[in-house]
């Protein structure tokens, strides 16, 4: 029993030391600029594709029902001979 409980000491200081240098450790670049370039991104993207849809002059393919009506139909003029 002296054994385990000695070995779960350790394992706790262990843990302790790790929380206490993983604290310490200088910010990585993520950490540092992570959220300023997702809200730049999304900025950006929105631009591009507010610019594509209001500046460009696409036809977008809506759907046509009700705004086509079709052409009456034509007989074909028979060969003559």
């Amino acid at each position: 029993m002296y054994r385990f409980a000695k070995s779960v000491v350790n394992i706790t200081g262990q843990a302790v030391r790790q929380v206490r240098h993983g604290s310490s450790v200088k910010k990585d670049f993520h950490y540092k600029y992570g959220n300023g370039l997702l809200v730049g991104g999304f900025v950006f993207c929105v631009g591009i594709w507010s610019l594509v849809l209001s500046q460009s002059d696409i036809t977008w393919n809506l759907s046509p029902v009700g705004r086509i009506t079709p052409k009456p139909w034509r007989q074909p003029e028979e060969e003559e001979e």
